[in-house]
């Protein structure tokens, strides 16, 4: 049997990075494209050398990892930068996820989750899926939470949320919507999820 293919997307601070564990309990094989991308620009990333070529060997940290910090204040003030990074970044992702996702076939698991943050804004991947699962919160929630745990200003979560699909878009692409929102308790949220999970043969 075909395994499903489930793409899993939200705005920064939504919960996504939880509803993809609670995923993963009940016995969905994750592929994180964020976890991926960190991964090549990582030190012995396969994408360090050529952001050194591209850049400038400065965006490279002594330790031979990517210098974020750096680069978030350029992709956020140059929009050829941000393409150019991308450039080399999205095609190392699409040859890992690819890979992970032959080896979740191989092993004859009955659901790919491909934890997306960028989905809706990518074009692309919606046609290499067979339901889009959002997880939703108010604005407002989104820069509250992010604010809390990376110690960020207002302004700098807006600006990455400005670079994002509207909440609205995000909603009109989806198949499965999770609500949560600021008052959602854990609890509440696992069982959502579950009952999202049924949906996809879990």
């Amino acid at each position: 049997m075909q395994a499903l293919r489930v793409g899993l997307t939200g705005g920064i601070g939504s919960g996504k990075s939880t509803v993809a564990r609670m995923l993963a309990e009940c016995g969905a094989v994750i592929i994180d494209a964020d976890a991926i991308s960190r991964q090549t620009t990582a030190p012995g990333g396969a994408a360090i050398l050529l952001i050194a070529k591209a850049f400038g060997a400065d965006f490279v940290t002594a330790e031979g990892t990517l210098d974020r910090d750096r680069m978030r204040e350029l992709v956020f003030s140059d929009p050829d930068a941000k393409r150019r990074l991308e450039t080399i970044i999205h095609p190392l992702v699409s040859a890992e996820t690819a890979r992970q996702a032959a080896q979740a076939r191989q092993l004859g698991h009955a659901c790919m989750v491909f934890d997306v943050p960028l989905l809706v804004e990518s074009g692309r991947w919606r046609r290499q899926l067979d339901q889009v699962l959002v997880v939703d919160c108010s604005e407002e929630t989104q820069i509250s939470r992010v604010m809390a745990r990376s110690g960020w200003t207002r302004q700098m979560v807006e600006q990455v949320m400005a670079g994002q699909a509207s909440r609205m878009l995000r909603l009109a692409a989806a198949d499965v919507c999770i609500d949560n929102d600021g008052t959602v308790s854990l609890g509440a949220l696992a069982l959502r999820v579950r009952q999202a999970a049924q949906r996809f043969g879990l």
